[in-house]
């Protein structure tokens, strides 16, 4: 064979060579497709004081692994112990100044009935005069004296009625109709709450992160002092839309992960996300900004979805936030889960190289 035919005969064996891993290229993406953009992620949590002060304690240190209602660090309680004793203070003069209304309102419930018989009195007068006057047995000036000292008694009885009331409603009927007795108690149980404050609690187990108060520290309302690296995680895989076509949410998956080499894990896809950040318009009054480019094919779109390991998902949390994978999806299974399978162990078996 000459060299002429011999650089043919390579020259068609790369073309069929390329034409065929083409052709596996094109099928693995539809029907067995890998994705190496994946990771392990998990809730971060900041971790930021609701009341400000200066930091007198801290029970952890950097990356110690805590669990939920562990304190973390405390707040100088001073100030909101005062606070506590001044609403304990107001709730009590409020108590007090309910005994009072308690005594003035007796007192004019008296009144109204000293009232109340002054009338009745008065109606069997005004009614005996009455009488007389039709049978010319009394004055008429007698009548009208008698008459003015009953209406005058009704006034009377009204305005002590209209006392009784305007006190029974300053007091209310109990302790919770009370306008100032209830506010004195919400102002307690807010200063109670803002004291409970001074104790950081750690909200869910995981891994305190970036830690950098010491005692002395001012902590301000709402200023993260550090992170809460929880336990539960997932992980996330970003697949081209057209690898998604076959796939579930429940059928079956292999992850890789980089700090894990040789091992392929069983998974199975549990979400996926509802678009991306391309597919959300702000809406801050701006105009619409088309995307311009000159490119005929335009780079594809990934779409993320979620997976949880089958057999150990315990595994998840000793993996470190952001920590890399691959991942194997089986949409259509018979030979192409075969061919996915040998594709997940040959990068699992390559994470020893790179």
């Amino acid at each position: 064979m000459t060299p002429d035919q011999l650089f043919a005969r390579w020259v068609r064996v790369s073309l069929i060579i390329f034409a065929l891993v083409f052709a596996y290229f094109l099928a693995a993406d539809l029907w067995m497709p890998l994705t190496p953009q994946s990771r392990v992620m998990h809730p971060v949590i900041r971790i930021a004081p609701q009341v400000s002060g200066q930091i007198i304690e801290v029970r952890v240190k950097d990356n110690q692994h805590v669990r939920a209602g562990d304190l973390l660090f405390s707040i100088d309680p001073r100030s909101y112990e005062l606070a506590v004793q001044q609403a304990q203070l107001a709730m009590e003069a409020a108590g007090r100044d309910n005994e009072g209304y308690d005594a003035s309102l007796a007192a004019a419930e008296a009144e109204v009935r000293s009232a109340q018989v002054q009338v009745n009195e008065l109606a069997r007068e005004h009614k005996r005069m009455s009488t007389l006057l039709a049978s010319r047995n009394v004055s008429q000036q007698l009548y009208d004296q008698t008459q003015s000292s009953y209406q005058g008694a009704q006034s009377s009885l009204a305005s002590a009625k209209a006392r009784a009331e305007q006190l029974r409603v300053q007091r209310g009927i109990t302790d919770e109709d009370n306008l100032r007795l209830r506010q004195a108690r919400n102002d307690l149980e807010r200063a109670e709450l803002n004291l409970s404050y001074t104790e950081v609690r750690a909200e869910t187990d995981g891994i305190v992160s970036n830690l950098q108060i010491k005692p002395g520290t001012y902590a301000a309302v709402g200023n993260s002092l550090a992170a809460l690296v929880s336990d539960e995680a997932d992980v996330i895989a970003d697949f081209r839309e057209k690898s998604l076509v076959h796939m579930a949410v429940g059928e079956e998956a292999a992850v890789v992960f980089d700090a894990l080499p040789g091992h392929v894990f069983t998974a199975r896809v549990t979400a996926v996300d509802a678009g991306t950040l391309q597919g959300q318009l702000m809406p801050d009054g701006s105009l619409a900004a088309p995307e311009t480019s000159d490119r005929w094919v335009r780079d594809a779109q990934r779409q993320r979805i979620h997976l949880a390991l089958d057999e150990t998902p315990e595994l998840l949390a000793q993996l470190p936030s952001g920590s890399r994978a691959t991942v194997q999806l089986y949409p259509v299974g018979g030979l192409a889960a075969l061919l996915g399978g040998l594709q997940i162990h040959l990068v699992s078996l390559m994470h020893y190289i790179y």
